[in-house]
């Protein structure tokens, strides 16, 4: 069952407005927004307030239209399941391995904080931020998200002007210790000799180095910090259902990823996607139309659309591996996005989480202490902070401790 429940989880009205606020939960409805290309703007991630005259390439998060196909295209290579397995699995399994010898050693385990490091490392060397220490890279990462909360449909989004300043200063001082410790180390280094990594990509595309900074804090955000909350999500999952983890265990690698995929669409790391109406967008739900106008907030609530019956078939809010999906639906839901702003990373999310979790399982884990829950307003997702496991070897318990 699902365990990340939150406080606007209401799966009525399926598609519904509240003025210029629409909120679609049908999964029908929610894929035709999505992909309506050329008719909506991205609207999450407070897309709205980022300046564009500062930028010659618009960051590829927020971007939108053929500029946005572009850059996805450019990039897509460097994330394509099979580049991900070829090129970097004999990293990914070898730091994954790492991890998990380390955490023998100690006889303990905090999941959360060690993903957060590994996520942070696999991302790193394929995006080509690998000239500074990795854990102090993660540490200015997560600093990032220290931000007041925001409301999207509210005026001003919800913050005071104290607050506005306020999210500037916890978001540029962040990013002005990342461009100088992490971005500034590795622009360097790929102007004396290119690499194949994003960051060369991007320096022989021509991108200056504002541009390349707000895309390193994109993969840096997106694609590091929340595969943190996939794998202890998982795990979470994994290691209270014992036929799920049974299951998992002694599985090939194509049906644990389809167990992954299964717990991802339960519970989405990301719940909300906003997307701005740039012309009217005709939808229907269950033969039922509806018009929603030019200039409307729409927000597409992922964990309702990704538990809809009439896409996911029987069942929805529990986890069933392969399951029988409606043609067209996604093993995930969308909890990846759909359409332009598909997330070009969910190949290598559930590799690299896949490649540690099965190594921590073999250990034959027990949980220690449950993590708590709390949810992020900036990208409308959970955290799990404090999941603790004791590990132990296939002949005897490993009782020495781990300091974390």
């Amino acid at each position: 069952m699902r365990k990340a429940v939150g406080t606007r989880d209401e799966t009525e009205p399926r598609v519904g407005h509240d003025g210029t606020m629409w909120r679609i939960r049908s999964y029908e409805a929610a894929t035709t927004v999505l992909r309506a290309r050329h008719q909506t703007t991205q609207a999450g991630f407070t897309a709205e307030k980022i300046p564009r005259g500062y930028f010659r390439q618009h960051p590829i998060l927020i971007s939108d239209g053929d500029d946005h196909d572009v850059q996805r295209r450019e990039v897509a290579r460097y994330f394509a399941p099979a580049v991900v397995s070829a090129k970097y699995g004999d990293f990914i399994n070898k730091r994954a391995q790492a991890l998990v010898d380390s955490a023998l050693a100690n006889g303990r385990l905090r999941l959360d904080e060690a993903a957060l490091n590994y996520s942070v490392e696999v991302t790193a060397e394929i995006v080509g931020l690998t000239d500074s220490p990795i854990d102090a890279m993660a540490k200015r990462l997560v600093g990032f998200f220290r931000q007041p909360p925001v409301d999207l449909a509210a005026p001003a989004m919800g913050r005071t002007r104290r607050q506005w300043i306020q999210a500037a200063v916890n978001g540029l001082v962040p990013i002005g210790r990342f461009y100088i410790s992490d971005v500034r180390p590795a622009i360097r280094a790929r102007r004396d000799r290119r690499r194949d990594d994003v960051l060369s990509h991007l320096l022989s595309a021509g991108y200056s180095t504002a541009d390349i900074l707000v895309e390193c804090v994109t993969y840096g955000t997106a694609g590091m910090v929340t595969t943190r909350e996939f794998i202890t999500m998982a795990c979470w999952h994994l290691l209270t259902n014992d036929e799920l983890g049974r299951r998992y265990t002694e599985a090939s690698q194509p049906t644990r990823l389809e167990i992954l995929e299964e717990i991802i669409r339960l519970d989405p790391v990301v719940g909300h996607l906003y997307r701005r109406a740039q012309a009217d967008i005709e939808v229907s739900d269950n033969g039922c139309p509806y018009t929603i106008p030019e200039g409307d907030l729409i927000d597409v609530c992922v964990r309702q659309t990704n538990t809809d019956p009439q896409a996911m078939g029987a069942a929805p809010e529990t986890v069933i591996p392969g399951r029988d999906l409606r043609r067209g639906s996604a093993a995930t839901g969308l909890s990846f996005s759909d359409g332009a702003h598909t997330c070009p990373g969910q190949p290598l999310a559930l590799y690299e989480t896949d490649a540690l979790l099965h190594k921590v399982l073999a250990t034959r884990p027990r949980i220690l202490r449950e993590p708590t829950i709390s949810w992020d307003n900036v990208i409308e997702g959970y955290r799990l902070r404090g999941l603790d496991l004791s590990l132990m070897t296939r002949s005897r318990p490993v009782t020495t401790r781990m300091t974390t």
